[in-house]
């Protein structure tokens, strides 16, 4: 007899779990393999869910840009195909779309991730849980990835069992109520359609140009296109030089006229520059020289940096994602000679770039470009998926 969730959960009456339409066979055309029967039971049934209050498991769904299954397979797989190069080569597991790769279906609160080791069978009703724990697990050999001879279903219901004795070898650490409930940030999800295949963005020329023989704006325009409509802000370049008292480089102001402001590679975000006096780029200078200088006084030794409008001082203009920050040092009198350089929020003040601003932006978008606050590609990513600038309007806070 097949074990169903049903025996051993109570549905939440806040939070009711719902079904969510899945088109299996279009689902695993896209995906390659086919997917476990019980997996499948569940989420036409009950949709993705949030099960002990801890863990949750995510069903072919999509809603508007908060979730997407693709994506989030996507991500997840690179994310831990990253983590596992921690580990000695022997000992790295594959990872979706390999063939025996590991294949997500889950997260919890703690970090965790979990898969399917699909390498055990090709029965896909054969698949084993396997753990990439944020921490290591006691028995494992103290890696945090954990394999456990348990199945969706099976990991699933040792986690709602009564006492802490463990299988052999050791399985689940955590004992969780027994409750399913409707994703809380996934209320509103709708049916999930895989993405059609596309043609390349670029031809096998224009990525050569885009990667290796170009140049400049013409090499980064290929990379990463720019908008119709670069938004700048209502005011002038003039009209900032004058409420700063100093021109900006003027290889700054031709990238922002053409690109206008935004994020590249949903990582380093450029501000508004031309917004009115008080709202746009001088407001965000004074506002991160202001948390520079708190840092500064407390400990010196580790912000090092003199601070705009000092001589030689750091002028920012960019951060990332992260709250590093890039910007100029103010240590010349012609403001296309500053050199740049960022003030990385987690690691210690290196020193200057030797790029200038465009050849940086496309040597790091190729992913040769390795430094402290801009995130860096894996061996396996392709530049050009990568690449690109999101383009803001009007209602951008930055």
């Amino acid at each position: 007899m097949t074990l169903d969730i049903a025996a051993f959960t109570t549905p939440s009456p806040e939070r009711p779990p719902a079904a969510v339409p899945v088109d299996w066979a279009a689902v695993e055309a896209w995906l390659g393999v086919s997917l476990p029967d019980d997996y499948k039971r569940l989420a036409d049934a009950r949709g993705p869910l949030d099960f002990g209050e801890y863990l949750w498991i995510h069903v072919p769904c999509a809603q508007g840009n908060s979730f997407d299954y693709g994506d989030w397979l996507r991500e997840t797989h690179r994310e831990a195909r990253i983590q596992a190069r921690a580990l000695p080569e022997p000992e790295r597991p594959d990872l979706h779309p390999a063939p025996g790769g590991l294949l997500a279906w889950g997260r919890t609160r703690g970090g965790d991730v979990l898969f399917w080791d699909t390498s055990v069978s090709e029965d896909p009703n054969q698949w084993t849980v396997v753990v990439r724990h944020l921490g290591p697990v006691p028995g494992s050999g103290l890696l945090p990835w954990h394999r456990y001879d348990l199945t969706l279903t099976g990991y699933l219901r040792h986690m709602v069992r009564e006492s802490w004795e463990l299988p052999s070898p050791p399985g689940p650490l955590m004992l969780l109520p027994g409750t399913i409930a409707r994703t809380a940030f996934l209320r509103e999800a709708g049916p999930w359609t895989p993405p059609e295949p596309t043609v390349p963005r670029l031809t096998d020329a224009e990525r050569r140009v885009a990667l290796e023989t170009g140049t400049g704006l013409d090499a980064l325009r290929l990379l990463s296109p720019p908008p119709d409509a670069p938004y700048l802000g209502s005011g002038t370049w003039d009209g900032l030089f004058e409420e700063l008292g100093t021109r900006l480089p003027r290889e700054y102001v031709t990238l922002l006229t053409l690109y206008g402001a935004g994020c590249w590679s949903g990582w380093l975000r450029f501000h508004t520059p031309l917004r009115p006096a008080g709202r746009g780029f001088g407001r965000h200078v004074e506002s991160t020289l202001d948390g520079y200088g708190q840092l500064k006084e407390k400990y010196p030794e580790d912000f090092p940096l003199p601070m705009w409008p000092e001589p030689g001082g750091f002028l920012p203009f960019a951060n990332s994602i992260d709250g590093d920050y890039l910007g100029w040092l103010t240590e010349d009198d012609d403001p296309d000679a500053w050199p740049l350089i960022v003030w990385p929020r987690h690691a210690p003040q290196g020193r200057p770039w030797d790029h200038g601003l465009v050849d940086a932006l496309l040597a790091w978008q190729r992913g040769t470009f390795v430094t402290e606050g801009l995130a860096a590609l894996d061996e396996d990513d392709d530049p050009v998926e990568h690449a690109g600038f999101e383009p803001w309007d009007d209602r951008a806070y930055w």
